[in-house]
């Protein structure tokens, strides 16, 4: 298996810079808006999201995780899954912007596992989604409003996320 590096550290912090100012962009600043990571990645992305909107608008920096492991559609053919927390700042969801944040967007299906686990939290005003990656090969009508890297691939590479938090190295490749 070939590895070739396609985001280093600085790359990284770049494209969150960015998604955090397009978010406040669309947004119209930080009011009624809420960070939601999708573990494991995505929640080390959505607090750094967070701190930087923080930086860049004090209090619109909260943050949340939200899992998604009970309403997933692969359950039965994948292995044995163990639920992460799910953390919803307090003033709960309903009329807010929500945010979700993953590390990679491939087929759709986590995001749509995401939506419905969503849906037993409340009810936002808006749903918007953010990633790291974005790799094409959707399986459902699902895109990304912020993205911080179009990397078009094959169905046989993969997309690899490693971030400081949890793997102890910062960097995004592809593996073929």
């Amino acid at each position: 298996m070939t590895a070739r590096t396609v985001l280093q550290p600085a790359d990284i912090t770049r494209a969150l810079t960015r998604i955090s100012h397009e978010i406040l962009e669309s947004n119209r600043g930080g009011e009624n808006l809420i960070i939601l990571g999708i573990p494991t990645r995505g929640v080390a992305l959505a607090h750094r999201i967070g701190a930087i909107l923080e930086s860049i608008e004090p209090g619109s920096g909260r943050v949340g995780e939200l899992d998604v492991t009970m309403y997933r559609d692969d359950l039965a053919g994948q292995p044995t899954r163990a639920p992460a927390r799910t953390h919803i700042p307090a003033g709960g969801i309903d009329g807010t912007t929500v945010v979700l944040v993953d590390d990679v967007l491939y087929s759709g299906r986590t995001i749509r596992a995401a939506l419905d686990a969503l849906g037993d939290h409340g009810r936002p005003r808006a749903v918007r989604l953010a990633v790291l990656v974005d790799r094409g090969h959707r399986e459902l009508p699902i895109r990304a409003d912020f993205v911080g890297k179009n990397l078009p691939t094959s169905a046989d590479e993969r997309i690899r996320v490693r971030l400081t938090e949890i793997d102890g190295i910062e960097e995004v490749t592809i593996e073929s």
